[in-house]
């Protein structure tokens, strides 16, 4: 397993603010403003990050065409897999704090081969938001939790892309 980014003090600081389009409230509600939006935006994909919100789409009939999660949620809860809807489940590791090459290449790939994807992660899930929101098409959502508040939903756009370069570019290369 090769890290090729880890997380710096700056980086997680400013991680927890919404990266995107924060939808407060219930999981009923949270979830019918979703349908709304992807009604509304028609995205060409629809990707999640993290256990519960995984979970949460899937009992509301929203189906990412990739689900990315690590079992966990909080930190310490053990979650109950969402049943997988994808047409492959892919295992790969990518410890806390980090974003590793397998990781980043498993995202690319099942964007590129349009196929209905569920990725569990040995160690965290949280940052590769950033590695769905650059291999994304645009306009795609990529939707994550943001604990005791409600979703967040981001739309893949040019500037969003540039944004995640920039969070790449300042986080802590692994070295060689």
């Amino acid at each position: 397993m090769k890290i090729a980014y880890m997380l710096t003090p700056k980086l997680a600081a400013q991680f927890k603010i919404p990266f995107g389009t924060l939808i407060e409230g219930t999981v009923d509600k949270t979830m019918k403003k979703l349908k709304d939006m992807v009604a509304a935006q028609n995205p060409p994909v629809i990707i999640s990050v993290g256990d519960v919100v995984s979970r949460n789409l899937h009992v509301h009939g929203i189906h990412p065409q990739l689900s990315v999660i690590d079992n966990v949620s909080l930190r310490d809860k053990k979650e109950n897999a969402p049943k997988e809807h994808g047409e492959k489940v892919v295992a790969i590791e990518n410890p806390q704090g980090t974003i590793t090459e397998e990781a980043m290449q498993t995202i690319k790939m099942a964007l590129i081969k349009n196929e209905h994807t569920h990725i569990i992660v040995e160690g965290e899930e949280d940052l590769l938001v950033i590695t769905a929101v650059l291999y994304a098409p645009l306009n795609a959502f990529v939707v994550y939790g943001q604990p005791h508040c409600g979703v967040v939903v981001v739309k893949v756009t040019a500037e969003r892309k540039a944004d995640v370069k920039g969070f790449l570019k300042d986080m802590k290369p692994a070295k060689s």
